[in-house]
C-alpha cells in the first residue's frame, strides 16, 4: 500500500513550497476564493492539527466512508463567508509576520507527517462524525495536499508543481466521485483544475468533456 508515501511526498512538497515563499508572496491571492495565500497557510496548519487530532482518535466501529467517498460534493463553490473561513482570516492577520505562520506550519505539519507514519493503516479513525481507515484517510488527504498545493501557486507561477504521483492519484479519485474519466488528452493538473472549478475549461476541453461538462466543476469539501 503506497497511502503513507503519497501522503507523505504530497504533504511534505507543498510544505517545502510554503517554506520557499517570499514575506510579500504571503499577501498575494491564492486559488482558494476570498483568500491571500496567508490565509491558506493558516488553514493548512489547522489542516495539519486535524490530521493529528484524527491520527490520535481511534475508535472501534465498521468504516462508514473510503478514501473517495470522504469527499462531499456541494451545490456551490465556497465563497470565503463560511464562520470557520472567516475565522481563519482573521487568525492568519494575527500572526503579522509571515515566518511566524511558516514556522508553525513547519511545527505541526512535521508532527502530523511523523503522525502518519507511525500510525496503523489498518486502524479506524474518527472525524466529521464517520469512520475510516487510516490508509483511506491519508489517501483522502493526498487529494487535499494537492489541491491546496495547486491553491498556493496559483498566482505564483515559478512555484513547483505538486508531485506527479499525487497528481495522478487526486485525478483518479476526481473521476471516481465524478463517475466518469476525463478525457485522455487532459493532464492530470488540467483535469483537477478544471474539474474543481479552479478554471473554466477553454471551447476545445468542454468540447472533449461531452456530456461531463454538465457534471462540472465539483465542489468538494
Amino acid at each position: 500500500m503506497d497511502h503513507v508515501p503519497l501522503f507523505s511526498r504530497s504533504w511534505t512538497a507543498l510544505r517545502t513550497a510554503v517554506a520557499g515563499l517570499a514575506d510579500e508572496d504571503f499577501a498575494r491571492p491564492s486559488g482558494c476564493a476570498g483568500w491571500l495565500v496567508r490565509d491558506l497557510v493558516c488553514h493548512l496548519v489547522i489542516d495539519a492539527q486535524d490530521v493529528l487530532i484524527t491520527l490520535a482518535t481511534p475508535v472501534d466501529g465498521e468504516p462508514t466512508r473510503d478514501a473517495v467517498t470522504y469527499w462531499e460534493v456541494a451545490d456551490t463553490p465556497p465563497s470565503g463567508d463560511d464562520p470557520l473561513d472567516a475565522l481563519t482570516v482573521r487568525l492568519a492577520a494575527a500572526y503579522q509576520d509571515p515566518k511566524l505562520l511558516t514556522f508553525h506550519l513547519d511545527d505541526v505539519g512535521s508532527a502530523a507527517g511523523r503522525a502518519a507514519l507511525l500510525a496503523d493503516p489498518a486502524g479506524r479513525v474518527g472525524t466529521r462524525d464517520e469512520v475510516l481507515t487510516v490508509a483511506d484517510y491519508l489517501s483522502a488527504y493526498v487529494m487535499e495536499w494537492t489541491l491546496h498545493h495547486l491553491d498556493l501557486i496559483a498566482y505564483l507561477p515559478d512555484q513547483e508543481e505538486p508531485p506527479v504521483e499525487g497528481l495522478a492519484r487526486s485525478r483518479e479519485m476526481l473521476e471516481r466521485i465524478a463517475g466518469h474519466p476525463f478525457p485522455a488528452s487532459f493532464r492530470d493538473l488540467d483535469a483537477l483544475l478544471v474539474g474543481t472549478g479552479r478554471r473554466a475549461p477553454t471551447a476545445a476541453e468542454r468540447y472533449e468533456l461531452g456530456d461531463l461538462a454538465g457534471r462540472l466543476p465539483l465542489h468538494l469539501g
